[in-house]
């Protein structure tokens, strides 16, 4: 017999479905692929504008006399 019709017997009716993260957070492994999916996506849009900000403080608003130093 092969290991599939073993998981497949030892499982029974939860053969195929998709497992949850832990057995006590009802969230399922591919929503948790998609919360990190959505993070890195957020964190890359935060590296960016804070390089964004950066170079308008550092380069921009001094060429332009917003801030002026005495």
């Amino acid at each position: 017999m092969g290991d599939s019709k073993r998981r497949k017997e030892a499982l029974g009716d939860k053969y195929g479905q998709e497992g949850t993260v832990y057995p006590w957070l009802p969230i399922k492994k591919s929503q948790a692929k998609q919360f990190v999916d959505l993070s890195t996506k957020g964190a890359w849009v935060g590296i960016g504008l804070l390089v964004v900000y950066w170079v308008v403080v550092r380069f921009i608003g001094p060429g332009l006399g917003w801030w002026q130093v005495n």
